[in-house]
């Protein structure tokens, strides 16, 4: 089976993100457990990186066993959001072509149960291609 998007992809090598952003997507995903949540990721893009500075909790999203999805209408325009981070309780890190398909931003963050890890983590672009993330204290 081909890739979902075929389209151009922006050459992002790397997400960056700090240690506080991370435990608190963690702690999300914890008290929501066993439903997925979702996220969304404001940061900065420059040259190969994205750097994810905020979180925001998209309004009136669902969250469910085995899916969690933002109804986009919802959303305010706004250009500086990065990206999706959800919960994939089960721990698989790879991305499902569901979450490929409805891609939101440049990238897209999984957090894996048990939510406490970096290894609980990955980022990938709309190829389903993993980035390298870096974790700042």
């Amino acid at each position: 089976m081909g890739t979902p998007f075929k389209g151009f992809v922006p050459k992002y090598n790397s997400v960056r993100i700090s240690q506080d952003l991370l435990q608190s997507i963690f702690e999300g995903a914890k008290n929501l457990y066993p439903r997925e949540t979702i996220l969304m990721l404001r940061g900065d893009k420059k040259k190969d990186l994205i750097a994810i500075t905020e979180l925001i909790v998209p309004p009136l999203a669902n969250y469910g066993r085995g899916f969690a999805n933002v109804r986009l209408h919802m959303l305010p325009m706004d250009f500086s959001i990065v990206g999706t981070a959800h919960s994939h309780p089960s721990g698989n890190l790879t991305p499902s072509h569901a979450d490929l398909n409805h891609f939101f931003g440049p990238v897209l963050m999984i957090v894996g149960f048990p939510f406490t890890h970096e290894k609980d983590v990955a980022v990938y672009n709309r190829n389903g291609e993993r980035l390298t993330l870096h974790i700042t204290p």
